[in-house]
């Protein structure tokens, strides 16, 4: 049987680290695309040649048009303009400004995937993230089951990273679960965090807690704040986990964007919840019972996510 295969537009920090997860867990030949001459052929290449060192037996190609990418089963979307610091003010643009810039590069990429894999599923990271899924979702024309964002992977990551460091346990035995609009808005759920079954709250002071969420609400930032660019060792393992459970069927739980018709009370639009990813992508969306506290952060950032798709003119 042919190996599958996934394209990974885009062939920046984020892009060529999502290749070679995919490639050490021999999930998938990869393509890797850029509109940069030289760049994702370089990559590829070079993470081919790790081959032999680290004996993963898939084919790594790079390309800068989508001939290569045809039939793929996953394509990854991470190209766009990045946050970055202005040189002259110092200043990090918000996800938000990039919204424009970002539709029309998204927007065009959309359109070749659906020319040359009409039956892949795309799993968005380009930023700002929600915005950017409806604008897949809008240019390839595919069902909303197919287009699919990673944002709630990585925000759950960050989260449950924070309290393990906190209470000094392994990250293994923490859970929980993070909802909402990728951003300042995201909603972690304390009420649903525990750690090996036990409430988080045993175990954490309230305002450790607290803290903690904040830290996760502000992780993309942060990292920004350290080195300058947007982090990509986290965003790429959580999009990776996620083109996992639809290449093998898994049927994992992970929080993603997914489009809401009518769950939690929003319609139309791409909001991080619960959902169960399959071969199908989207193949359930998982509806929590949250409290009026919890719902009325979720109304929150789901305002903010559709002040951001509005912009969009669709």
């Amino acid at each position: 049987m042919a190996r599958q295969k996934v394209t990974v537009v885009g062939a920046g920090n984020v892009g060529a680290t999502c290749a070679h997860w995919i490639v050490s867990k021999e999930l998938a030949d990869v393509v890797l695309v850029d509109i940069v001459e030289g760049v994702p052929q370089g990559k590829a290449l070079d993470l081919l040649e790790a081959a032999p060192v680290m004996k993963f037996d898939v084919n790594v190609v790079g390309a800068t048009s989508y001939e290569a990418t045809a039939d793929s089963d996953v394509v990854v979307i991470t190209a766009g303009v990045p946050r970055k610091k202005d040189p002259v003010t110092g200043k990090f643009p918000s996800r938000d400004e990039l919204v424009k810039t970002n539709q029309k590069i998204v927007g065009e990429v959309a359109r070749q995937v659906a020319r040359y894999s009409p039956n892949t599923i795309i799993i968005i990271v380009s930023n700002p993230l929600d915005a950017m899924c409806h604008v897949a979702l809008k240019e390839s024309g595919f069902p909303s089951e197919r287009v699919i964002g990673q944002a709630g992977a990585l925000d759950t990551a960050r989260y449950k990273t924070f309290i393990a460091q906190e209470l000094g346990v392994s990250v293994r035995d923490v859970h929980g679960i993070v909802l909402g609009g990728h951003g300042d808005t995201m909603v972690p759920l304390p009420r649903h965090t525990s750690v090996a079954g036990i409430p988080v709250r045993e175990l954490m002071a309230e305002d450790k807690l607290q803290a903690i969420i904040q830290r996760t609400r502000n992780g993309g930032g942060e990292i920004v704040g350290l080195i300058g660019v947007s982090a990509w060792y986290a965003p790429s393992a959580g999009t990776v986990e996620m083109v996992e459970a639809v290449l093998r069927d898994q049927k994992r739980v992970i929080p993603s964007a997914v489009l809401l018709n009518g769950e939690y009370g929003y319609n139309g639009l791409y909001i991080g919840v619960p959902a169960v990813l399959g071969a199908k992508g989207i193949e359930k969306v998982i509806t929590m019972d949250l409290n009026d506290e919890e719902k009325t952060m979720l109304d929150v950032s789901a305002k903010a996510v559709q002040d951001v798709v509005n912009i969009l003119g669709y």
